[in-house]
């Protein structure tokens, strides 16, 4: 509220109303602030007479709040008579506030000054505003505000101290994001009992409803929110990543979930190898290639990752072999031009013999799977002679303790080092040998962060033996 005081914005501030349990009582939130308004006698000079008490700092400037209104005469108001409600502290009885435009308004009786009852309810305060009426004190720096929209879910990880309070934060939240039907909370960590990274979750408020649709990376997905992992806070590094993948390329996605990385990149026609051992995330994962399209280019697969990397690398190669590829029909003719087109044939993009990009997003373990790189192109060393292909870039997303020096980057240097048997060295260049280029992700706890770590496969690792 600006060039007001923080006496003049306290008005607008909700009544205190501490309240526990699992009701929300929203009348209590009803308020009147008296202020004042200048009638404006002619509906003509609405517009010069805003802008000019704006300027002087006259006029109401509260969010979410108007400062033209009905007249309250209903006779007024039918005619479509208006007020402008003018600030706090400004009273129909005392002149030294008012301004010299005010005055001389007044003065030649195109405004009146007059009391006006300002009626607030439930549906003008935030859901901060609501909170901090609701809430103790103590709780006030610490107001839950972060949650994981997904779809109409809204996704809750409450601290323990927050239980009595649990249900109303819920239900605020409800009122106050339009697209938010149904709101859970955590209750367990995620990963620490499904392997599949799901989790056990109370429903709040809304209907037990967790299947929702989503957009994201101009691709559409549809899932069940309880069977599968997402996580729309990284939505930024899935189009970081889906960035540095060139059409016509090859990606292979080890664990793909339902492929924000897969699907966005098959878009842009990248060839893709998706991957995911959790048979629900393979379901809605070719839900989303037949939903976006993109079955040219995306392949699905529900299998270990373990095994997966070496597979894909061999299936690639066969199927390059084989000729395969993605055959792109023409345009149509626009049906705008009299000139009789000329027939033109599809175009075959081949798929290329080699991975050029292997993503790795399970930050929990994915460094655990890099030995079973070993190999993965033994005994065809000669598809990387003449420059003619590189050896794939390596995407691993990893957690490490959060520090502001370079402490937690040399960690996951050295336990790359140790699963690849080859000394790797923290760097700004994934081109140069052995160098890992580490990008900072996300904050995930006070005290830990997630990390992709991107380097070249070192030919040791590449074009060693196969165990």
């Amino acid at each position: 509220m600006s060039g007001q005081s923080e006496d003049e914005m306290s008005i607008f501030r909700p009544s205190i109303v501490r309240q526990a349990g699992t009701t929300l009582n929203r009348a209590l939130f009803a308020k009147t602030v008296d202020i004042a308004a200048a009638r404006v006698n002619d509906p003509r000079n609405i517009a010069k007479y805003r802008k000019q008490l704006e300027k002087e700092k006259v006029i109401l400037n509260a969010d979410r709040l108007s400062a033209v209104v009905n007249d309250p005469d209903e006779t007024l108001a039918k005619q479509g008579r208006k007020c402008l409600l003018l600030r706090p502290g400004i009273k129909p009885e005392v002149t030294d506030n008012w301004g010299s435009t005010l005055k001389e308004a007044v003065q030649k009786e195109e405004l009146k000054v007059m009391p006006y009852e300002l009626k607030l309810d439930y549906n003008y305060w935030t859901y901060h505003d609501v909170m901090s009426s609701i809430l103790p004190e103590e709780f006030h720096d610490d107001i839950p505000s972060g949650f994981n929209s997904v779809g109409h879910v809204a996704h809750l990880n409450l601290r323990s101290r927050f239980d009595p309070y649990k249900k109303l934060v819920a239900e605020v939240l409800v009122d106050k994001n339009p697209l938010i039907r149904t709101v859970i909370n955590k209750v367990d960590n995620v990963g620490a009992e499904d392997v599949y990274r799901t989790f056990q979750y109370e429903v709040l408020a809304g209907p037990d409803d967790m299947d929702v649709e989503i957009t994201e990376g101009g691709c559409t997905f549809a899932f069940n929110y309880a069977k599968v992992y997402w996580n729309s806070r990284l939505e930024t590094e899935h189009r970081r990543l889906v960035h540095l993948f060139k059409p016509g390329e090859v990606l292979c996605d080890v664990m793909a979930g339902i492929g924000p990385f897969a699907v966005p990149a098959g878009k842009k026609g990248v060839f893709v190898w998706a991957n995911d051992m959790n048979p629900q995330s393979f379901k809605y994962l070719e839900t989303a290639i037949q939903k976006n399209k993109v079955g040219q280019y995306v392949r699905p697969f529900n299998e270990d990752g373990r095994t997966f990397i070496h597979k894909a690398a061999d299936d690639v190669l066969a199927a390059s072999l084989r000729g395969e590829g993605a055959t792109i029909a023409p345009k149509r003719p626009s049906r705008s031009k009299p000139v009789a087109p000329i027939a033109q044939e599809p175009t075959h993009i081949p798929l290329p013999p080699v991975i050029s990009h292997f993503v790795m997003n399970l930050p929990a373990s994915a460094i655990e799977f890099l030995h079973r790189y070993k190999g993965l192109y033994a005994g065809h060393e000669d598809l990387f002679t003449d420059g003619r292909n590189k050896l794939p870039l390596i995407h691993v997303h990893c957690f490490a303790l959060k520090s502001d020096d370079e402490v937690p980057l040399i960690d996951i240097c050295e336990r790359i080092t140790a699963e690849l048997g080859v000394t790797m060295h923290y760097g700004s260049d994934p081109e140069k040998e052995n160098e890992v280029v580490i990008h900072d992700v996300r904050d995930v706890a006070p005290a830990k962060r997630m990390f992709c770590a991107t380097f070249r496969l070192p030919t040791e690792v590449a074009f060693a033996a196969r165990d």
